[in-house]
């Protein structure tokens, strides 16, 4: 596609707006204007430019930066006004240009020519940014599609991994034979863990809350294996749990730190802190690090990190530090399109 722009962008420099040119006397002004001719060429094709790269993909992009797309458009108008009111000279009375029908007599035939390419050079650059923004978005949902299919099949694989469905139940049958009184509500909450699984892997988004939830419940689960030399801190403030997040996303970290932070002769904390305030999501995650050698142990966070960029593109900041003592996870996802993310 940027090649067929490219051949886009020649055409209409190379032909469309030098025939366009042709059709006013700019011959006759070029030998006596020759300063002002080249001065209005020279701002056309910059005009053209700057809506084909700036200001079309300025106007797709949240309220901030479309207020900017709107101020180059209104810089254009004002600049081609005052290009446009430059006193060249005062026509004779009842002397016409030959073959030029004037369409507005009070305003001079090359006044009439610069607002004239003006418009065509508008209409041309938003015409084939608009395409060229059409296909982008249209380039994205695809990569969206095609990894929301590919996050289905992970969530099966990566994510309910065999080791943990067996440590689990045999938590849980430890509980049973104990007769603990935790033993029917924790499986409860893993048979509701099950099914949000499997209904959210046909989903594309699912509520806050419920994301939390499952995360919780996780947590709850994880815990039941550990003695105690571990100790689990979840701190969770959300101010609207209506907000909209993809299934399984932060769920990834969390598994982390149960995977590499836990230890059954040292002491350790595992650190989970989850807030959204007025439409900003910080996710941060902090553990000690125990070298356990896994094949692929990296994989669930590589696929996260691919699915935050295509779905909150330039919407997320994500900070990663592994000291090989501690293993800490920043994350700010921007679900409001009018606030700014930024990892503190």
């Amino acid at each position: 596609m940027k090649n067929v722009a490219r051949y886009i962008d020649l055409v209409f420099c190379l032909i469309v707006l030098p025939v366009m040119v042709m059709i006013f006397p700019v011959e006759r002004w070029f030998h006596n204007f020759q300063w002002y001719v080249i001065t209005v060429g020279i701002w056309l094709y910059v005009l053209y430019f700057i809506n084909r790269l700036f200001t079309v993909p300025l106007l797709f992009q949240n309220s901030n930066r479309r207020w900017i797309g709107i101020a180059i458009i209104l810089f254009s108008i004002c600049a081609t006004y005052l290009l446009s009111n430059i006193s060249l000279y005062n026509p004779k009375p009842n002397v016409h240009d030959a073959g030029i029908t004037r369409i507005f007599p009070s305003i001079q035939q090359y006044q009439q020519a610069v607002w004239s390419l003006f418009m065509i050079v508008e209409t041309f650059s938003f015409a084939v940014a608009l395409l060229m923004q059409a296909n982008l978005q249209k380039s994205r949902r695809r990569a969206v599609e095609a990894e929301r299919n590919k996050a289905e099949i992970e969530l099966y694989k990566a994510q309910i991994k065999p080791h943990f469905m067996f440590n689990t139940l045999n938590s849980l049958y430890g509980l049973f034979l104990t007769h603990d009184d935790k033993a029917l509500e924790s499986l409860e909450k893993y048979i509701s863990m099950l099914r949000y699984i499997h209904t959210t892997s046909r989903q594309d988004f699912v509520t806050l809350s419920s994301e939390v939830d499952y995360i919780r419940q996780y947590v709850a689960l994880q815990s039941l294996r550990l003695n105690e030399m571990t100790t689990v801190i979840m701190d969770i403030s959300i101010d609207n749990e209506n907000l909209m997040i993809p299934p399984m996303l932060l769920v990834t970290f969390v598994e982390n730190c149960f995977k590499h932070g836990i230890s059954s002769v040292e002491k350790s904390d595992i650190k989970i802190k989850i807030s959204e305030k007025q439409g900003i999501l910080s996710f941060t995650t902090n553990n000690r690090i125990f070298p356990v050698k896994r094949i692929g142990e990296h994989m669930g966070i590589e696929n996260c990190r691919k699915r935050l960029d295509l779905l909150y593109h330039g919407k997320h900041n994500m900070d990663i530090v592994n000291d090989s003592e501690y293993f800490n996870v920043k994350l700010c996802i921007n679900l409001s399109h009018d606030q700014v993310c930024s990892n503190r």
